[in-house]
């Protein structure tokens, strides 16, 4: 089993700026399960939850539209540890924040979640 622990959410103003970090422990020995992608999603109230930005390990990044140029996703994969550097915050990008990371123990696929961190932008 591999947890994912979000953490650096909070209440910010319009235009400032937040770092999120996630950092996954268990069974995160490349020998057991190696991680391939990691990732933020968000769910704001009464919305499905979207895509915010993944990134591989060899460092592609893939972001949504509505926050490039904004957010930065980057990783240690030392530490299987991914960062989200939100920058020109707006209050539509208030949600729960979660961390996602997608591996294998040698055979498929298995994607595990964070619990999720509340970020709330006030205007």
């Amino acid at each position: 089993q591999v947890q994912l622990v979000e953490s650096g959410g909070g209440l910010v103003q319009a235009g400032g700026s937040l770092r999120l970090s996630c950092s996954a422990s268990g069974s995160t020995s490349t020998s057991i399960f190696r991680i391939s992608v990691m990732g933020w999603y968000r769910q704001a109230p009464g919305k499905q939850r979207e895509l915010v930005a993944t990134i591989t390990t060899s460092g592609s990044t893939t972001y949504a539209d509505s926050q490039k140029g904004r957010f930065t996703i980057s990783r240690d994969n030392a530490k299987n540890t991914v960062y989200l550097q939100m920058n020109s915050l707006k209050p539509e990008d208030t949600a729960v924040y979660s961390c996602n990371a997608i591996g294998s123990y040698g055979v498929g696929l298995v994607q595990y979640w964070g619990q999720g961190t509340q970020v709330t932008v006030s205007s």
